[in-house]
């Protein structure tokens, strides 16, 4: 394997370039390539979302659940 240097930086360096390439995936979706398989699960998951929509929870309503079990 080429040595890049990234085994030089620091855990939050590291961290960070991980956020940066991460970021510059998340700006350019359409580009990432779904597999046939990932496609029918996504699918899978909004037929359940259209046949029970109250079975969703919002972002708040998970953190408050995360923070009761603490």
């Amino acid at each position: 394997m080429k040595e890049l240097g990234i085994d030089r930086l620091s855990l939050p360096d590291l961290i960070t370039l991980v956020q940066e390439i991460w970021d510059s995936i998340a700006a350019n979706p359409e580009s990432v390539p779904l597999t046939e398989s990932l496609k029918l699960e996504l699918d899978r998951r909004l037929a359940d979302l259209d046949a029970n929509p109250k079975d969703v929870l919002t972002w708040k309503e998970i953190k408050a659940r995360i923070r009761e079990r603490g």
